[in-house]
């Protein structure tokens, strides 16, 4: 008997899912890509402590991971529910209500309305992972000298007024800018647009960095920077392709757009540096291939591959251009956000209207003009709410708490000023720092490095 019950006993899960609607291969699809996606802001840390200055390195890296705890309980408690909740009347248009504020409600049964064969628990933790890396990305344009108070208070601020009614927009059923039509499958718009604004905002708010002979400074660990970029690749599969929340055909063109676009991008970008300088840099190579996963992040699920190589190459050059110019506008965007990710989504997000095909993706929409003008319209809104809301934002802590660090503190680094701690044992100025004296007036100067080799 006992033999006979088995192969029932062991089908009886399997069977309660189904009756619950769910499908467990769609369902480990989604809680994979989430734990892919969450290693992305620890790969964001790496990639931007690379970048930046030895004595500031910490401070940069607890930029990225601070926001995993702040934007993680934020998410839980209310932001969530403001993101995807159906709103109160005409207002679902714009934003969402509470209906699930404290996660109420978000069980182990599917939400149709969102993921009609995973948990609902699955797809609020995979969403979350999305806002808690958005306003991370925001930190590369105020590095070494914003301080971390008014950085929490900012992203706290930030991710409730400025994301949650942008991911509303663009993805809740109810969303004004996805019943106009506008396609985005992974965050070209939520995400890095979004993000963009807030850092082009954020980097003109609080000036230039003191003490800075070039626009920019040699990454102090390229290494690192590497590091980042290979573990922001590897977590953008799940971003991208977890974003089919169903383990199928969409999710495989997904993942290998998401493998293409970057690799394209990359190859572009070390080409151009060789062709102008006559060699290819680690960081160069990093760039470019962030620069091809920030533009294929709308397109992925609505693109064929051999698109996606033609979109990759296309954002890095783009990018590449941006980070030349960004010198001569006197703007001290220290790790260039907006020049890849603005410029790189931007041009993502539109041509996302000029390659799509339902052939991909039947839910989407074949290439058009008209396409092509919702695409626009969606990154120009979402451009203008977060930036003139994050300039808000910003002023409003500044009354609260001050902003940029005091001036001795950027001289001698913010690892030992804002964290108390320090990355290195070395005593030298450039990396543990002291004040200049009045002879030397300025920090023992860096090299400058290649133009367009020092993105983020």
């Amino acid at each position: 008997m006992k033999k006979l019950l088995a192969p029932l006993l062991l089908a009886l899960p399997a069977l309660a899912s189904a009756a619950d609607g769910i499908d467990t291969g769609d369902t480990a699809l989604v809680l994979v890509s989430a734990g892919l996606v969450m290693l992305m802001t620890p790969g964001l840390a790496f990639f931007y402590g690379g970048l930046v200055r030895a004595k500031n390195v910490v401070h940069t890296m607890n930029l990225s991971i601070v926001c995993m705890a702040i934007v993680g309980v934020l998410w839980a408690t209310i932001g969530y529910s403001l993101a995807f909740a159906p709103g109160p009347g005409a207002l679902d248009r714009v934003v969402g209500g509470l209906r699930w504020a404290g996660l109420a409600g978000v069980g182990d049964a599917p939400e149709p309305s969102l993921a009609a064969t995973v948990p609902h628990s699955a797809f609020m933790l995979f969403q979350a992972m999305f806002a808690v890396i958005t306003p991370a990305l925001i930190s590369g344009a105020v590095v070494e000298r914003m301080r971390i108070k008014a950085y929490v208070l900012f992203v706290a601020l930030w991710s409730l007024v400025v994301y949650t009614p942008v991911a509303h927009w663009v993805w809740a059923p109810g969303g004004w800018l996805r019943n106009l039509g506008v396609l985005d499958f992974a965050g070209g718009t939520v995400v890095h647009v979004n993000a963009a604004a807030a850092a082009l905002v954020g980097a003109v708010v609080l000036g230039k960095r003191r003490g800075l002979r070039a626009p920019t400074v040699l990454p102090h660990s390229v290494p690192f920077a590497i590091l980042g970029a290979g573990l922001l690749w590897f977590g953008w599969l799940g971003f991208n392709g977890g974003s089919a929340l169903a383990a199928n055909g969409l999710a495989s063109t997904a993942f290998a757009n998401t493998f293409f676009a970057p690799a394209a991008a990359a190859a572009a970008w070390g080409l151009a540096e060789l062709l102008m300088h006559g060699k290819v840099s680690g960081v160069g190579l990093a760039s470019g291939a962030v620069a091809g996963m920030v533009a294929i992040t709308p397109a992925a699920g609505f693109i064929r591959p051999g698109a996606s190589l033609v979109l990759g190459a296309v954002a890095a050059l783009a990018s590449f251009g941006a980070i030349r110019l960004r010198p001569r506008l006197g703007l001290d965007d220290a790790l260039d956000v907006f020049a890849v990710h603005g410029v790189a989504a931007t041009l993502g997000a539109v041509l996302t209207g000029a390659l799509a095909t339902t052939s991909v993706n039947a839910a989407g929409a074949d290439a058009s003009l008209a396409l092509v003008g919702k695409q626009a319209l969606g990154v120009a809104v979402t451009l203008v709410f977060s930036g003139g809301l994050s300039y808000g934002l910003y002023r409003l802590v500044a009354l609260v708490t001050p902003l940029r660090a005091d001036e001795q503190d950027e001289w001698t680094g913010l690892d030992q000023a804002e964290a108390g701690e320090r990355a290195y044992l070395s005593t030298d100025l450039e990396t543990a720092g002291a004040a200049p004296s009045a002879a030397t007036h300025a920090p023992v100067p860096v090299a400058r490095p290649s133009p367009g080799s020092s993105a983020a």
